[in-house]
């Protein structure tokens, strides 16, 4: 039995690799839209205080992969300095039904979020869109950053989170790593930093039903990515916005299933289930979002998780192979907070 090549969080940065993740998530999109993959519902199994073990499986019959996630939440750790999430992904060659490679699952999880958001914000978003808001100052909100302005020219960032000093540390970290000059922003409310912004992105650890950015808040035209929340009827958008907006999720049933904007907008008359529509429709140019505010609502799917570990394993092979890159080893080190699961 051949031994997976490891693919470790380092593997998986840089903009080509982002790209790349964005490239071929769109793909899946489409494929997914269209009923030729299967992403079955994760296993959630709950011990202790809100400790929770998933296991996430995923088949692409169209590349001839599959994987498996196995994650770990145990909403202890940040305050013992290890991360919330740990996992690993298990890629599988459907063709021989060998493993062919093990990535860091949380790296992974941050990453192909990142993308799924930025695939969106390419679609919805003029080629010169260039002011960013970031709600949230975690992992997530940096994977966020990193996919948008891998898809478009930003040059202005405006910053707010719970706490001043994520945010100026955040504010810090794009500064540092920006492809291009930027000026950012640390803003005090959440109200000042979405002000005319043309891309907001959400990325919160929100529990309740109470509105992080409230509708009226945002520019008519701009375009929203939430990802965040940690409960089904978690709300971070102002559910109202989707009544007037365009709302793109990945898949109808796995939104009504996690996305609390979603089942608060249906339960309020606001939008009906045939109003949403799917990320894959959008790639595929059968949605036209000319002039309207967008809204991508991500609950995140475990074939998310098959596409971008086969573009992320493709990428290392083309680069790498010969070179003394990915090898086997060890399982990964522990993985980074944020992010869906």
């Amino acid at each position: 039995m051949s031994t997976p090549v490891m693919v470790r969080a380092a593997d998986m940065a840089g903009t080509r690799r982002m790209l790349r993740v964005i490239d071929v998530l769109g793909e899946m999109f489409v494929d997914l839209a269209a009923g030729r993959t299967r992403s079955p519902a994760r296993t959630v199994v709950e011990h202790g205080d809100r400790r929770v073990l998933l296991v996430s499986p995923a088949v692409w019959e169209q590349r001839a992969v599959g994987s498996v996630k196995v994650t770990t939440l145990t909403p202890d750790n940040p305050v013992r300095g290890l991360p919330l999430i740990h996992g690993i992904v298990a890629l599988t060659d459907l063709g021989t039904g060998q493993i062919t490679a093990l990535l860091d699952g949380a790296e992974l999880t941050a990453v192909r979020t990142g993308a799924v958001a930025a695939l969106a914000t390419r679609w919805c978003t003029p080629d010169d869109a260039d002011d960013l808001a970031v709600i949230g100052a975690g992992v997530q909100a940096r994977a966020l950053v990193r996919a948008v302005t891998a898809v478009r020219p930003i040059r202005t960032v405006r910053v707010h989170s719970r706490t001043r000093a994520g945010a100026e540390k955040l504010a810090d970290w794009i500064r540092d790593i920006a492809p291009r000059p930027v000026r950012v922003q640390v803003c005090d409310t959440a109200r000042d930093a979405v002000a005319d912004a043309a891309i907001i992105c959400t990325a919160t650890s929100t529990d309740d039903g109470t509105p992080v950015v409230e509708a009226d808040w945002v520019t008519p035209g701009a375009h929203v990515n939430v990802i965040g929340g940690t409960h089904p009827d978690a709300v971070e958008l102002g559910p109202a916005l989707l009544a007037d907006a365009v709302t793109v999720v990945e898949d109808r049933t796995a939104a009504l299933d996690g996305a609390g904007e979603i089942r608060a907008a249906l339960a309020d008359g606001l939008i009906k289930v045939e109003d949403l529509r799917e990320l894959g429709d959008l790639v595929s140019g059968e949605v036209d979002v000319t002039g309207r505010t967008t809204v991508l609502r991500t609950v995140g799917m475990a074939i998310e998780d098959t596409a971008a570990a086969v573009a992320l394993f493709e990428e290392c092979d083309t680069a790498e192979r010969g070179t003394g890159g990915p090898t086997a080893v060890p399982p990964p080190q522990e993985g980074v907070p944020d992010g869906h699961a």
